[in-house]
């Protein structure tokens, strides 16, 4: 419960147009991309570092659970107020604060758009790399809460690869700053530790990122198989063969399908499976890559293989790849998406466990997914005004992430634990382990106040850990 005297204050810092409480708004705010939802009682709209500050000292003094929240796209639950309080929106916060092309690097606020950043700098032949989906929404402070991904992460790394240095407000209103805009900086990488912390242990508020030049030459290449399992061979001997691509994409039947229907990006309606190959660098390197993986196709069974003709080819596919979420949506009114991550040489067995999972829960499962890092999202489409549907598909989900885990993969690649898997996590890490990051947790945020329930599992048994005494789910 949020006090009147925390509200008043709130209203007085912000001002009328900087807060929300009224429950036709709130309801705008209950949800991200996932499944879960939870309303908080107040949305408040800072616009500079001293906002956050005196929110958070606000909030303290009247004991009041805050949860960051960026764009809204996240797929784990990470931006649901699951303890209720107020959510702390940082969409005023998207200013572009500093380019600065001879050393390669920007400054900006939490708020701004990924794409926007590319935009500002592709006329002077540069581009951020990190790429998720949702870069034409999703912001640059939860890409870095959730530690982001996308297409081009095989190549160019994830979201953790592209940050120099952040500004962080903490649990007391201390500012404090990480990293730098140098290469290097001495002392622990406290950078590190809070890109992909969730939004668990403070709010972020200023984002040094790494900018690029862009590659003399771009190939995008589609590989087409008439069985899902060459598809996923093709993956492995590109890697045993030594290359590496920028992009390796890989969509099933059922997804390709889907958006074909909707982007008609050239892909076939009767394939079992294509993969999406992108090739970046020197002229001559590029062209070299090209002939050496038609060779890889044609030897794993492709019955056909294309090299996309101009850049606006090029960006059809991508069109089609990015659009792929919205192209599900036009078929199914509701879907969970799943993010597990397996050695590139168990994606084929994966796929086959996910085809019986489907048939065991009868739910379609389509399958879109960075092949080349073996990051896996398979969608499960269901029905939530049937009952039971969503347990079902949440079922499904866990199946698949623990089959994930037992080929020694992982729970998540760039989704983020959030609320959706945090009771997997004693199936993943020792109690050892996630006692030392219950620690950080402590550490950073000893009273539990900001984004309370995330991340570490509560669920009762021999891998218990209660967050906070008083905190009921």
């Amino acid at each position: 419960m949020v006090p009147a005297a925390a509200r008043e204050e709130l209203e007085r810092l912000l001002g009328a147009r900087n807060y929300l409480d009224r429950a036709e708004d709130l309801v705008l705010y209950e949800y991200d991309g996932g499944v879960d939802k939870h309303r908080p009682e107040m949305v408040v709209f800072p616009r500079s570092t001293e906002d956050v500050v005196a929110i958070v000292k606000i909030t303290g003094k009247h004991g009041v659970p805050i949860v960051g929240r960026g764009a809204g796209t996240g797929l784990s639950g990470g931006a649901i107020p699951r303890a209720g309080g107020i959510t702390v929106s940082f969409s005023r916060m998207n200013q572009i604060l500093e380019i600065d092309l001879a050393n390669e690097r920007a400054v900006v606020q939490p708020g701004v758009v990924n794409l926007d950043i590319t935009l500002a700098v592709q006329g002077d032949k540069y581009f951020y790399a990190p790429d998720p989906s949702s870069q034409r929404a999703c912001t640059i402070g939860g890409n870095v809460s959730e530690n982001a991904g996308g297409p081009h992460t095989l190549a160019y790394g994830v979201t953790t690869n592209h940050v120099l240095g952040l500004e962080l407000v903490l649990m007391d209103g201390t500012v404090v700053n990480t990293g730098g805009m140098a290469q290097d900086v001495p002392g622990y990488d406290l950078t590190g530790l809070f890109t992909g912390s969730e939004g668990t242990m403070a709010f972020v508020t200023k984002v040094i990122v790494r900018l690029m030049r862009q590659p003399e030459s771009v190939k995008t290449l589609l590989a087409i198989y008439d069985a899902a399992s060459d598809c996923g061979q093709t993956v492995a001997e590109i890697t045993a063969r030594a290359i590496t691509p920028v992009a390796v994409e890989m969509l099933d039947g059922v997804m390709l399908r889907m958006v074909e229907e909707a982007t008609h990006a050239g892909f076939p309606m009767d394939a079992e499976a294509v993969l999406l190959i992108e090739l970046e660098g020197l002229i001559e390197q590029v062209e070299e890559q090209v002939e050496q993986i038609r060779d890889v196709c044609a030897a794993c069974n492709a019955r056909e293989f294309r090299v996309a003709k101009s850049a606006e080819e090029r960006d059809l596919l991508w069109k089609g790849r990015k659009n792929a979420f919205g192209a599900v949506g036009r078929v199914s009114p509701f879907y969970y998406v799943q993010d597990g991550v397996v050695p590139r040489t168990q994606i084929a067995p994966t796929l086959e466990f996910i085809r019986g999972v489907s048939a065991k829960y009868g739910l379609s499962i389509s399958n879109i997914f960075h092949a080349g890092d073996g990051n896996l999202h398979p969608i499960i489409l269901f029905d939530a005004r049937k009952p039971g549907d969503t347990d079902r598909a949440k079922a499904a989900g866990d199946e698949i992430l623990n089959f994930c885990i037992s080929v020694g993969g992982s729970i998540t690649g760039e989704h983020g634990v959030g609320m959706e898997k945090m009771e997997l996590m004693g199936n993943l890490f020792s109690s050892d382990s996630l006692d030392m990051i219950q620690g950080f947790k402590n550490l950073f945020d000893p009273e539990c106040r900001l984004n309370p329930g995330k991340v570490l599992p509560t669920g009762r048994g021999c891998m218990e850990i209660r967050q906070r005494p008083d905190f009921v789910l």
